[in-house]
């Protein structure tokens, strides 16, 4: 089993909430929701954060969409980034998908 790219996950070492960014091997890259600093951690010491995890930390606004086609349409765009493109291609998929989250479906985007 390996991680999507984009997807949230919690470090289970520190109880960190964290984006996967990429991964070889046993070693998965992570940073924090909405940007920072990446970190590795074995594959092993992951798990998918939960919707309750992702809440607290603002990652899903009460009432968010279900399904949303914007939502669809960068998964997309990351999956073919992912097949075809280069690091670069894949790091600005992330970005509009984290964008687009914060903005659209974050308790910090509803404040603005």
């Amino acid at each position: 089993m390996t991680y999507r790219n984009g997807v949230f996950v919690v470090d289970t070492r520190d109880g960190r909430i964290a984006q996967v960014t990429g991964g070889r091997g046993q070693r998965v890259n992570v940073r924090e929701p909405g940007g920072g600093a990446e970190w590795e951690v074995p594959f092993g010491a992951l798990r998918l954060a939960t919707r309750e995890e992702r809440g607290t930390v603002g990652l899903w606004a009460e009432g968010a969409p279900a399904r949303c086609a914007e939502c669809e349409e960068l998964k997309v765009a990351l999956r073919e980034a992912e097949a075809g493109g280069g690091r670069a291609d894949v790091d600005t998929a992330l970005v509009a998908q984290r964008m687009h989250w914060t903005n659209a479906h974050t308790l910090a985007g509803e404040a603005r």
